[in-house]
């Protein structure tokens, strides 16, 4: 079925089309109402942020710890659901089913497709937190485990269970569940938009639910959610990208690491976003995205081969074995010792995944017509997973041997000093050639910036648009510009916990969102013909 096909068959089917209820003003087609709520709503959140910032940067604070604590069995609960769900689609009849049709074939290869994955999934994240988290949590074990080190001295009966602890409580937050809670997403609106021809916004997901509903007030609800969740969570990743980029620039050359430094970072790099995005999707996005791929693939190669490279591989087989060994225990909320631990890095985690679900959902959505739903809960799910694992192994696993082995304590002290944006670069320190591959690492983190923020907005963009995937470019350049603007504020006003705050804010509301959406595409697939059925259509 071509484009102008899907067009009609939902303009016949469902009386919805893209962009059916837009206004053109000032040279701009944009959905009304969704497109000026959200941006008269952002625009007042930027001003009154920079007006009152001590009072937001404290009232963020208290809206971060209030919502972890009150709602962390919600978070938990849903992220469980989500990764059952998806492994249930894997061995499902329904995972015979092809997004876009018996007849779709896959837009970008596969090198292609997984360069987008990464870079608009986890790309940022992976750098800040790769070494940080894994000595972070031997610091301080979760589940209740003692301390490797007292009174500043190693307990030697302690260590091992706490790096255990460490390894498999990073991946618990990098694996499986937030992987199936981009998953859900994007699925729900690959089917609704190549299957069953609505257009590319949130709202078409709940279409097995809500029928011709999702046209009015239900509908706007549900984008305009969907953009204030991709906005902060976008915002959160730029300000942790902005403050590790400034850190090694600061490593490296003796740049100011200030909040002006910050800003000025933050706008340079906006501004190659807008250039990315003025080059398209093709030329900007993917080509960034396969640039982005070659340069981890490279820096983790000359870990892998420069480090302890025998504890590596070995690491790699035994800390999957201790993700799945401790799956239940991390996933469970009920009788826990570690509410801190919890608290402060699970339910933010899950909150934040949600808060990306929307724009991570949609850009997978559009790259992925032409899989199955068996291939693509396998690709989008269980690789990433795997490949998270090797990341975490690679990069915290050195840290901790540099630590344990070498008595190197470069990385652990910035977790004592608590400055989390210098733990890649203390531990890039230690290895031969440290002056490259730092910069390579800061290079990364600003094309993971660049490649997040043009992604970001060709996000937003369609969904204020009303699933238009072809709107003026200035409406693009438009949230580039605010998602900078959102990033800037949230540091100036409170910094990294501000930007916290603002990916869990926005992130509790839309986990309804998800849990309702897994009900719409189990119904959505229920309805596709699949397997010989499939073919025969």
């Amino acid at each position: 079925m071509s484009d102008t096909d899907t067009a009609n068959a939902a303009t016949e089917d469902h009386g919805l089309e893209p962009g059916q209820d837009n206004v053109l003003i000032l040279g701009l087609d944009v959905h009304n109402p969704v497109f000026f709520v959200s941006a008269v709503t952002i625009v007042a959140f930027v001003i009154v942020t920079l007006i009152f910032k001590e009072s937001a940067g404290a009232v963020l604070g208290g809206l971060r710890t209030w919502l972890t604590t009150t709602f962390d069995w919600l978070f938990m609960l849903s992220a469980n659901i989500f990764v059952l769900f998806c492994l249930l689609l894997i061995v499902s009849p329904v995972g015979s089913v092809r997004i876009g049709g018996a007849d779709a074939v896959p837009d970008y290869s596969y090198s292609g497709w997984f360069a987008m994955l990464f870079a608009a999934g986890m790309g940022i994240g992976l750098m800040f937190f790769g070494v940080l988290e894994p000595m972070f949590h031997f610091n301080n074990p979760p589940l209740g485990i003692a301390p490797p080190i007292v009174n500043g001295e190693f307990v030697a009966e302690n260590v091992e269970a706490a790096r255990q602890a460490g390894m498999a409580a990073t991946i618990f937050h990098w694996g499986l569940h937030p992987w199936a809670i981009y998953a859900v997403v994007a699925l729900s609106l690959a089917l609704a938009t190549y299957n069953k021809g609505l257009p590319l916004s949130m709202r078409s997901a709940f279409y097995p639910i809500f029928g011709e509903r999702v046209r009015g007030w239900v509908g706007h609800v549900i984008d305009t959610m969907a953009v204030f969740a991709t906005l902060f969570g976008l915002a959160t990743s730029l300000g942790f990208g902005a403050s590790q980029a400034l850190a090694g620039l600061n490593e490296l050359y003796g740049v100011p690491n200030t909040d002006t430094a910050k800003v000025v970072l933050i706008m340079l790099i906006t501004g190659a976003a807008l250039l990315s995005v003025v080059a398209g999707l093709d030329a900007g996005v993917k080509r960034l995205s396969e640039i982005n791929m070659v340069l981890a693939v490279l820096l983790l190669a000359f870990v892998i081969a420069l480090g302890p490279t025998l504890a590596i591989i070995s690491g790699f087989f035994s800390n999957s074995w201790l993700y799945m060994k401790s799956l239940p225990v991390l996933s469970n909320w009920i009788g826990r010792e570690d509410d801190a631990f919890m608290h402060g890095w699970t339910t933010f985690y899950w909150a934040w995944w949600i808060s990306w679900s929307p724009f991570v959902g949609m850009f997978i959505a559009r790259v992925s017509r032409g899989r199955t739903v068996r291939e693509f809960i396998i690709c989008v799910l269980i690789i990433p997973t795997l490949v998270s694992i090797l990341w975490m192994t690679t990069f915290g696993g050195t840290a901790l041997y540099q630590l344990l082995a070498e008595g190197y304590t470069g990385v652990q002290q910035t977790v004592v000093d608590y400055v989390p944006e210098l733990s890649l670069f203390r531990m890039l320190a230690e290895l031969p050639l440290a002056s490259i591959t730092s910069l390579i690492g800061i290079v990364l983190v600003i094309v993971f910036f660049v490649t997040s923020s043009d992604s970001g907005s060709l996000v937003i963009d369609t969904i204020t648009a009303g699933g238009k995937i072809d709107a003026p470019v200035a409406q693009r350049v438009f949230w580039a510009i605010f998602e900078g603007l959102v990033a800037i504020v949230l540091l100036l006003g409170g910094g990294l916990a501000a930007l916290q705050a603002g990916a869990i804010a926005t992130g509790f509301p839309f986990a309804l969102l998800l849990l309702l959406m897994v009900v719409a595409t189990w119904l959505a697939l229920r309805a596709e013909p699949r397997g010989a059925a499939s073919a025969a259509a």
